[in-house]
């Protein structure tokens, strides 16, 4: 991770935005439920973005399965961008349903959240930034924060359930498609 000019590392400048981001958040919106969409949905808007960065910088080959996509999000992005590397565990029989855990999540560092915000998902921008991401690469994932360590929770667990794996079409099969009639 590159230092900015203060000596601050793009990791930690995040970690310090997003607690004010959230902050602000707070104050603007009425309901937790809202800030949790918001949250989600730049997460989200981060994700489809920050994956093509993820695959310039880690050049990673294809993943052929979604045990290999979840191996590759925890012991590589997420060291690559918050600096830490979650446990891969609970995986269900068809291997298309696991559990994140973050036995130490960056973004709960020196964060309080005040009685009234009980419903506050604090970490689900995470999983709008994965779910933006996987939909980059052609992956229908539900994602979920099942547990959030700002919350009384010693570990953060995020939980992926692959929904459906969207076929590539090339550019040449589509209009080979559709100048066939003409």
């Amino acid at each position: 991770m590159s230092k900015t000019s203060r000596g601050c590392t793009g990791t930690e400048l995040f970690i310090l935005t997003y607690g004010t981001l959230v902050a602000q958040l707070c104050e603007d919106c009425k309901k937790d439920e809202d800030i949790n969409k918001v949250l989600d949905k730049m997460g989200h808007n981060i994700g489809t973005r920050l994956v093509e960065d993820f695959l310039a910088r880690s050049n990673i080959a294809q993943c052929r399965n979604f045990y290999e996509t979840a191996e590759v999000i925890a012991k590589v992005a997420f060291k690559m961008y918050l600096g830490v590397t979650p446990r891969v565990t609970f995986w269900n029989q068809a291997g298309d349903d696991c559990s994140l855990f973050l036995e130490k999540n960056p973004l709960t560092d020196y964060v309080e959240i005040p009685d009234k915000h009980s419903n506050l998902l604090y970490s689900t921008m995470i999983c709008g930034i994965l779910r933006g991401a996987l939909k980059m690469v052609r992956l229908q994932v539900d994602i979920q924060l099942l547990q959030d360590s700002v919350k009384d929770n010693k570990i953060t667990e995020i939980r992926m359930k692959l929904m459906r794996r969207h076929k590539a079409v090339c550019k040449v099969e589509k209009e080979q498609k559709y100048s066939v009639g003409t």
